[in-house]
């Protein structure tokens, strides 16, 4: 089950073995929340939040596996997973904000017609 309250736990809890579901379910939560949170900063066109964003989440990257003492070559594989993991929602975020901008404008090219009460 999806908890985060288990997340939070320490100890033996905190370490059950999570399900496949479990797993995928993160991940799914992962990428929705990534490239939700990127369609509003590149509904702005601003390139310069988009470039600051990447840089919080590499710099979020680098104190989260710290903990962990990471060689400097894995450190490396995981700053580059997320620039690529970045650039990808960066270009998902991209087609789906494109579909909507396509969508309201098919709808306003719709011509009306006249409401009959």
């Amino acid at each position: 089950m999806l908890i985060m309250d288990r997340d939070c736990k320490r100890g033996g809890e905190r370490f059950a073995i999570p399900t496949q579901g479990e797993v995928q379910g993160k991940l799914i939560v992962l990428e929705v929340v990534a490239i939700t949170c990127l369609r509003e900063v590149l509904a702005s066109k601003d390139a310069l939040a988009v470039a600051a964003l990447k840089k919080k989440v590499l710099r979020a990257m680098k104190e989260q596996c710290a903990p962990f003492g990471l060689s400097s070559e894995d450190e490396t594989s995981v700053l580059e997973y997320a620039c690529e993991f970045f650039e990808e929602a960066c270009k998902e975020a991209g087609r789906g904000a494109a579909t909507v901008e396509a969508a309201k404008l098919a709808e306003t090219a719709r011509p009306r017609t006249p409401r009959h009460g």
